[in-house]
């Protein structure tokens, strides 16, 4: 069979509007992107702000970084031990945590939360997503819509990294520190891999000062005041 080249797959629009799946849904979906150092508190709030959302009659959904790369993004190893699938596929459709491999993790996360966010879903992603480059690539994705509403809201969860370190619920920063006073490298974000503070975010929380009920708050409030839900 002949390979189907790029020039022979088109873009098939919907027929069903926006304003009609706001009207079932009774909210303007959108993509809500947590981003923050590990520990930070972006699925702790992200979690709560879903349970929230679902118990208001808003359907929503986390997209857990740790829980996309046990399925969509698995790295070779957790495709074998947990689906069994062959080397070859696993190798071919795995990331790692190479920066090329996290620009792609990205890239993909972006693309699936879109079509969550342009069903008129919350789609409500959790990632570290360290560099700027690559949350800007993910803002343009949702962009570049045909309907023209914002479906995408960074959320820069600002907790400062001598807490992370203390909450350091998977005890990866110690790891992280011991591994360069080993002289071993770990890549690891916040230790010897930069972190790039989002320049303009929609929203700020920080789990040190504030509390997650505040952080739920916050963000409802931003979604109600920008049309996005119904109070």
């Amino acid at each position: 069979m002949a390979d189907i080249q790029p020039t022979q797959v088109f873009y098939h629009a919907g027929t069903v509007t926006r304003d009609e799946r706001h009207a079932l849904l009774k909210q303007n979906g959108a993509t809500l992107w947590f981003t923050g150092l590990s520990g930070s508190g972006k699925s702790t709030l992200a979690v709560a702000l879903e349970q929230v959302l679902i118990q208001r009659g808003h359907p929503a959904y986390v997209l857990d970084g740790d829980n996309v790369r046990m399925g969509l993004n698995a790295g070779p190893k957790i495709l074998m031990d947990t689906r069994g699938l062959a080397e070859t596929s696993a190798k071919r459709f795995g990331l790692g945590f190479s920066p090329e491999d996290r620009e792609e993790n990205i890239r993909r996360i972006g693309e699936v939360s879109r079509l969550f966010a342009d069903s008129g879903l919350f789609a409500l992603t959790s990632f570290i997503s360290p560099y700027r480059k690559d949350r800007d690539a993910a803002r343009k994705i949702h962009e570049q819509n045909k309907t023209g509403a914002i479906l995408y809201i960074e959320i820069f969860v600002n907790t400062p990294i001598e807490t992370c370190e203390q909450r350091d619920p998977k005890g990866l920063y110690k790891q992280a520190r011991d591994a360069v006073a080993a002289g071993k490298g770990m890549g690891f974000t916040g230790v010897d891999d930069p972190y790039e503070a989002p320049l303009k975010p929609e929203l700020t929380w920080d789990a040190s000062t504030q509390t997650v009920e505040q952080g739920v708050a916050l963000v409802l409030n931003y979604l109600i005041e920008h049309g996005y839900l119904k109070s």
